[in-house]
């Protein structure tokens, strides 16, 4: 009971011209005295110089601010005029009016998809699990309005629900648009405070029904009283008002679940904002809203809606609606993130093991190492105008930098209130083996939600990476350092998280994988061995921006066993034989499999891999390769014991550099009746093998076929062993 008291507190909102809004929080007793004390400890203005008035009249200090409340709700505006300075009139720099601050933003944050993400955002800092939004294009009352000028926002809109409920923080911060309420709380994806502010590009009014109240907005200041930029109703305490402007508050029944007993009863268990379409242009804008435009904006976020939950920890399920002018409601589009049935504890496990370590970072205790949270998500959308349904899974590594890794990232994380978070996503279907390649993916950078497609959201890189980046003012890309702004702390934190923090991550995913293909924990781990190095950055393909993290993830993942080999088993680098022959020469398989069965350990990688081997391999001698001289030493020590036709390949690889003085000793000369003898150095013609000729044909010389090469040799082979002969007599 006493937190719905301290709930309904009255706010005061003190409007100014050049020192902006200033919203206090006070009990009914407080007086204007006090409030202007609140003013002098924000603003450093005298008390003697303020002067408060409301509906123009100045307010004596000793009148309390119980006795200006009226039945309409709990927030009181008043005016702050100042007396100016000694001898002169007034002075000092000022803000532009409401109107003309918010269309600055959206100049500067264009209009599309991203609206709904910022209102995803909201619902998954607000810690909701699902997000609907619905085009309604039904018309509603206009009889019973708070007044004729409400007409106009009674037809068509866009809403958006989630299922969390507006806190006090949250009524108090959405007033407040120049600066965000989420600084304190920096996880929170929308902490730049001006994203809400988008919805502005269609509409004019925007209004909140949240818990017990209603909150419309009105940056036009007209609606309701001069200089007031909106207002608030109590579902309890105005429920008298509430029921007599019946059609005001219409629109907000039959939403989503909202009845008219919700409201009776003075609790709605979630969020509702709803945006009327802007019918005519306005001083905000002239940006005319229909339902073709609503019906863009959700095509616009469909492109990418199959990513938009991979890093979000609240908001699991999207969904898109429309409702006809019949009332007829159907959905269009939904995305769900889930899990695996017999993997449901492991995202929860993470969450609160990444919880852990955010709390030791802003504690400031000393780690030195990466905390690395890892977990499989199932991305399902469901497409019902085009009748398609399609499923994604991924591997998702989040993790925290600790504390000691780079002293220089501390320092600005604890200036500019970051957290070195990062996550990275790896695909786990979508895979063309065949073309070697993940088909039709390439990854981009987000910042919790998917930055908006183009090429400065490309990394370049074959997963998808979130990590907590200074962002442009209109959040639409990462800040770089650049000749003009070299010294910016929020680019030179992007490089630094980029250096130290991605590559460990990335290594720990890239290990993550390969133990559960090892381990099999995972049934429907969709991810083989071709996968794995799919993962592996390519060199040539990497943006600029991102080429820092190979070097440092090469160097570490080297240490580890990584590479597969044709025996099933993950090994070490310097463990490994590396093939490169092409698998349409005939000889290949075989080469492989005497290796292999001789108890040596062979791999072929793909060409990413073997170009990572060739440049971040410290000792390039560790690097081993299958090459002709290997197979002639390992047949020297281990006797070849498969068919005469495998004999005959494998005499064709070892021919193949020309080195023929290593032939002496291998049991692979072919005679015609069948058997194999050694290449020998002994000039003894006994030991003599021949090689017949038009000129000498093997029929002038009967019963020695045991001396003869056998003419079943392919003529390059032929040509090959007529080369070694006369390399020896030379």
């Amino acid at each position: 009971m006493a937190a719905q008291e301290e709930e309904r507190l009255p706010r005061v909102t003190v409007l100014h011209e050049y020192i902006g809004n200033r919203t206090f929080e006070v009990s009914p007793t407080s007086t204007i005295r006090d409030i202007k004390q609140l003013i002098y400890i924000e603003t450093n203005l005298p008390v003697l110089e303020q002067q408060l008035s409301q509906k123009g009249k100045e307010i004596n200090d000793r009148v309390q601010i119980g006795d200006l409340l009226h039945s309409r709700g709990c927030i009181i505006f008043l005016v702050l005029n100042t007396k100016g300075l000694k001898g002169g009139g007034r002075f000092g720099q000022t803000t532009p009016p409401l109107v003309e601050f918010l269309k600055d933003i959206l100049r500067r944050y264009p209009e599309g998809g991203q609206i709904l993400k910022e209102l995803i955002q909201n619902a998954e800092d607000a810690g909701a699990t699902e997000v609907k939004f619905m085009y309604d294009e039904r018309e509603y009352g206009r009889e019973s309005l708070w007044s004729a000028d409400m007409e106009q926002y009674q037809g068509p809109a866009l809403y958006a629900y989630n299922n969390a409920i507006f806190t006090m923080e949250d009524w108090n911060g959405i007033q407040e648009i120049a600066r965000s309420r989420k600084r304190e709380d920096p996880l929170k994806v929308g902490r730049f405070g001006i994203g809400f502010n988008s919805v502005y590009h269609l509409t004019d009014v925007p209004s909140i029904f949240s818990g017990d109240q209603i909150g419309i907005l009105d940056p036009h200041q007209v609606l309701f009283g001069p200089h007031e930029s909106g207002q608030c109703w109590n579902l309890k305490t105005d429920i008298k008002e509430i029921t007599e402007h019946v059609d005001q508050f219409a629109p907000y029944v039959g939403i989503f679940g909202i009845s008219e007993k919700m409201i009776k009863d003075g609790i709605f268990p979630g969020t509702l904002f709803r945006f009327p379409l802007r019918i005519k242009p306005s001083q905000l804008s002239s940006n005319i809203y229909n339902k073709e435009k609503v019906l863009e904006l959700f095509e616009s976020f469909k492109v990418d809606a199959d990513t938009v939950l991979l890093f979000l920890k609240n908001v699991q399920v999207v969904s898109l609606h429309v409702r006809e002018s019949d009332g007829t409601e159907r959905m269009l589009f939904r995305v769900t993130a889930g899990e695996n049935q017999e993997l449901k504890l492991e995202r929860p496990d993470s969450l609160k093991t990444l919880g852990l370590a955010i709390d030791q970072y802003n504690n400031g205790v000393q780690c030195n190492k990466i905390t690395c949270a890892i977990y499989q998500v199932n991305i399902v959308t469901e497409d019902e105008t085009a009748k398609e349904t399609q499923k994604a899974s991924w591997l998702v590594c989040n993790s925290i930098g600790g504390r000691g890794i780079c002293n220089e990232m501390d320092c600005l994380a604890d200036d500019l209130k970051f957290i070195p978070v990062i996550g990275l996503a790896m695909p786990l279907t979508f895979m063309d083996e065949e073309k070697g390649a993940v088909s039709g993916f390439s990854g981009r950078a987000f910042c919790f939600l998917p930055l908006p497609p183009g090429e400065e959201s490309m990394t370049g890189l074959p997963v998808h990476v979130s990590g907590f980046f200074g962002l442009t003012d209109n959040r639409r890309s990462i800040k770089w350092r650049e000749v003009d702004q070299w010294r910016d702390p929020a680019a030179l934190w992007n490089e630094l998280l980029i250096l130290n923090v991605v590559p460990r991550a990335y290594v720990t995913l890239l290990l993550e994988a390969i133990k559960r293909i090892q381990t099999e924990k995972d049934q429907d781990f969709a991810l083989s061995a071709v996968g794995i190095y799919m993962t592996w950055p390519d060199l040539n393909q990497v943006r600029a921006r991102w080429k820092p993290v190979l070097e440092p993830l090469y160097q570490e993942l080297f240490q580890h066993a990584i590479i597969y080999s044709f025996g099933e088993r993950w090994l070490k680098i310097g463990a490994v034989h590396f093939c490169e022959l092409d698998d349409s020469i005939h000889y290949t398989e075989t080469v492989i499999n005497y290796l292999q069965t001789s108890g040596m350990q062979v791999a072929k990688v793909p060409a990413n891999v073997a170009t990572a081997l060739d440049h971040y391999t410290s000792d390039s001698k560790l690097v081993k390769k299958v090459t002709p001289a290997l197979v002639r030493q390992v047949l020297r020590k281990i006797k070849h014991k498969g068919t005469s036709q495998e004999k005959l390949q494998l005499l064709e690889y070892v021919l193949s550099d020309e080195n023929y003085s290593e032939l002496i000793g291998l049991e692979l000369l072919p005679l015609q009746n069948g058997t194999f003898t050694s290449f020998s150095s002994a000039s003894a013609e006994k030991d003599a093998v021949y090689i017949a000729t038009d000129e000498f044909p093997r029929s002038l010389f009967p019963g020695l076929e045991g001396r003869f090469i056998s003419e079943n040799i392919n003529p390059s082979t032929r040509t090959a062993l007529k080369e070694s002969v006369k390399s020896r007599v030379n």
